[in-house]
């Protein structure tokens, strides 16, 4: 039995270096695959139970194994859809069939549809923003739908918000003749300024804010559409104000008491809080320090921006920005026990354990890297060098072998 059991263990050395060379040949064939992951054998030894008097070799057992959790380098480029993950965590994607895999390969380009699609054939996935903030689903891919981003639609978003911070003059004296009103040409105020909001066409309307103070530390806000205003100046105007709110201010500080916020029904749009929490009043003139108001009119995506939490961002012609997507990453207790199919992409298994997801930049989670893609993570120097030493141990197991036939051949021949 030894002979055989020679001639068996050579085999099993042969059968071994050949997984090993198989593993080298996939690892060099992919060194420039965005997002692969070297594929490695790991050897350990096959004992067989021998007797006092003999001893039966066994052989070498292998287990392959993938370096998934070992990053590659980033390779920047000039493309804002060439994503990364900087850190630990996979993209989820979905093929046509709407079927979710796990990569890092993130060289996406848009099709003819906007949908963002990697060089395999697979789908970039988020949350979209179109019922508000998205949320994660833990341990589902329930939710996700492939980024989509089409450049030729038109868009108008109506005002809803908008924040006012300004400084009123502390000294000014208090009005005693008539405040602000429509049909009164001879009305009285301290302060005016514009600021523009949205209808819900898109349309710009100019709001006319009048700011006058009625007493010690007491302001009257009146808000007026400009549209309604007499030509070429303010009063009379043929409507109403839109929003009227007294506001006051604390005597030791010059900073807001009270109500802090105006409700205003934006003409042929809908109805907007107008912020005025940061408005003070100290001793120096009408200063306004900052107008951030929602919204936007028509118009087309000029870029799209990819943020490090995820978030998909469209820049439009006008300069607004708004969210669009926000891309999760997929993270599992065991990176290298998944498993690896055609095409960069992984699936769970029970080694890996399960799928769990999050946003980027939270929870430990690796971070989103625009214009960058993760190069494969093969040496090829390494490479070269296991192969030569692959292609030497398979020589020897082949020597072993070959010895023990030798061998085979003197026993058979002993009985002529």
């Amino acid at each position: 039995m030894s002979l055989y059991g020679m001639m068996r263990t050579g085999v099993s050395g042969m059968q071994g270096q050949a997984s090993k060379l198989s593993t080298i040949a996939d690892n060099i064939a992919n060194a420039n695959s965005n997002g692969y992951k070297r594929f490695g054998i790991e050897f350990s030894t096959l004992v067989v139970n021998a007797g006092s008097g003999n001893y039966n070799s066994g052989g070498v057992v292998t287990t392959i194994r993938q370096a998934v959790s070992q990053q590659g380098v980033l390779q920047y480029s000039n493309s804002a859809s060439d994503l990364a993950i900087d850190g630990s965590g996979f993209f989820v994607v979905q093929d046509a069939s709407g079927n979710s895999f796990l990569t890092r390969a993130g060289s996406f380009v848009p099709d003819a549809q906007g949908q963002l699609i990697n060089a395999a054939g697979y789908f970039l996935t988020g949350y979209s923003y179109a019922n508000g903030e998205p949320s994660v689903v833990v341990n589902s891919f329930d939710g996700l739908e492939p980024v989509a981003i089409t450049g030729s639609e038109l868009t108008a978003t109506p005002s809803t918000e908008a924040a006012f911070e300004a400084n009123l003059p502390a000294e000014a004296v208090a009005v005693t003749g008539n405040l602000p009103s429509a049909n009164a040409s001879d009305s009285e105020y301290t302060e005016k300024t514009s600021m523009v909001v949205y209808n819900d066409l898109g349309g710009e309307t100019i709001l006319d804010i009048y700011f006058t103070k009625t007493g010690a530390n007491a302001w009257d806000v009146t808000v007026f559409d400009q549209a309604e205003a007499a030509p070429d100046t303010s009063f009379p105007y043929s409507a109403g104000p839109v929003a009227t709110q007294a506001i006051t201010f604390d005597s030791m500080t010059g900073v807001m008491s009270g109500a802090m916020n105006i409700a205003i029904p934006v003409p042929g749009g809908q109805p907007m809080t107008l912020n005025l929490a940061n408005m003070t009043q100290l001793s120096t003139g009408f200063i306004v320090s900052d107008v951030a108001v929602n919204g936007n009119g028509p118009a087309t995506i000029e870029r799209v921006d990819f943020a490090t939490d995820g978030t998909v961002y469209a820049q439009y012609t006008d300069g607004t920005t708004e969210p669009l997507f926000r891309v999760p990453v997929a993270m599992v207790n065991s990176p290298d026990q998944l498993r690896s199919l055609t095409g960069n992409v992984f699936v769970q298994t029970d080694m890996s354990g399960e799928v769990r997801l999050g946003f980027p930049d939270e929870g430990g989670n690796g971070s989103v890297v625009s214009g960058a893609v993760e190069t494969s993570n093969v040496d090829i120097a390494e490479e070269l060098t296991e192969m030569i030493q692959s292609q030497r141990n398979y020589t020897a197991n082949s020597k072993v072998f070959q010895t023990g036939s030798d061998l085979m051949d003197v026993l058979l021949n002993l009985k002529r």
